[in-house]
């Protein structure tokens, strides 16, 4: 193996008036490495056709003298910025948080960055705001993560010719949109419970503005009308355990409620805790289920029966789509869903008095 040994840079102290050393060069690492600019390019940009040695010697050479690749001045020359942008309003939920994991991990692999620029509220002028930063930094593409339906044109729009994927959104008549099956999880959920036993299921929603708590509430609403059984007004929550909390304790009042469909799983949490305070035995007394399926799912006490999101699915087909429309291969409006599967474990159970 040769072994190369890299020409001694000068430090900043070395030169007089302690300027900073000069930038290393494609040159110098051609030098070092003896190819010529051209490998040395095809190396930086990934490129094939360059024998595994040489690809290393350069490798090698970039390594030993600090050489980073001029990504602006290959991206003015391709057009390209191998970042995608995304834009989301709320990062503290965690469907939210976890798309965003999803999206970066999967734009990772496909060798793009991500810049992520949250907003406070979905107003036109937040949302135009964020779009002009984004084209500010320089981005190929941009993932909007709404999930307050106000994507219409009375009130959030799009500005025209962006490449943009939109999750968690009403807008697939006029936008690419990916999403989980909100509402199939939410019917999977009440089934489970109908089927158990339960004479009716009551449900703690979520905020009336989200897109997806009124997808899942619709589809509670639904199964239980199909089947004839009571539909009670459902409880309103934040996403918060404590919204669940307080939820909780309207239900555990009421003694002929045996079974309860959370929106999601910190106000199923919520839920379990005002139940055990006022005595009620989940799931002897009361069958509780949550939706997300988060980490900590299985060691709620009981663990929680849950809707599971295959989030990395859905960060993995926004970047899919996304990488269609930046390489020429544009994509109509339409909603693609990712499906939802529901977790069994130990908070559901036949009410009392009736058999398994």
């Amino acid at each position: 193996m040769i072994k190369i040994e890299p020409p001694r840079l000068r430090a900043a102290s070395d030169v007089p008036g302690g300027r900073r050393k000069q930038r290393v060069s494609m040159a110098d690492v051609a030098r070092l490495a003896g190819v010529s600019s051209q490998t040395v390019s095809r190396v930086a940009n990934g490129s094939p056709g360059v024998v595994e040695t040489t690809r290393e010697q350069v490798l090698a050479a970039m390594s030993e003298l600090g050489y980073r690749p001029n990504s602006a001045a290959r991206s003015l020359r391709y057009g390209r910025f191998n970042t995608i942008g995304v834009i989301l309003f709320g990062l503290a939920s965690t469907g939210n948080s976890r798309t965003v994991e999803a999206i970066a991990t999967h734009a990772a692999a496909e060798g793009y960055a991500i810049t992520l620029i949250p907003v406070g509220a979905p107003t036109q002028d937040n949302v135009m705001g964020a779009f002009t930063r984004m084209g500010e930094l320089a981005v190929d593409g941009v993932v909007l993560i709404i999930e307050v339906h106000l994507l219409d044109a009375s009130a959030v729009a799009i500005p025209p010719g962006v490449h943009v994927v939109v999750v968690d959104s009403d807008a697939g008549d006029r936008y690419p949109v990916v999403d989980t099956d909100q509402a199939d999880g939410a019917r999977q959920a009440v089934r489970h419970l109908l089927e158990l036993g339960h004479r009716t299921v009551r449900h703690v929603a979520g905020p009336v503005e989200s897109f997806a708590a009124e997808r899942r509430a619709g589809a509670w609403r639904q199964i239980l009308e199909e089947a004839g059984r009571p539909v009670a007004p459902p409880e309103r929550g934040d996403w918060s355990a404590d919204s669940g909390y307080h939820a909780g304790l309207r239900l555990a009042a009421d003694p002929d409620c045996t079974a309860i469909f959370a929106a999601n799983d910190q106000m199923a949490l919520g839920v379990l805790r005002a139940l055990h305070e006022r005595g009620r035995r989940v799931p002897a007394d009361v069958s509780v289920v949550g939706f997300d399926d988060i980490a900590d799912a299985g060691s709620y006490l009981p663990p929680l029966t849950t809707v599971h999101q295959d989030f990395a699915e859905v960060g993995r087909r926004c970047v899919d789509a996304l990488l269609g429309q930046i390489h020429d291969e544009p994509a109509g409006p339409g909603t693609d869903l990712v499906p939802t599967r529901l977790v069994i474990r130990g908070s559901t159970a036949p009410p009392s008095g009736v058999s398994g």
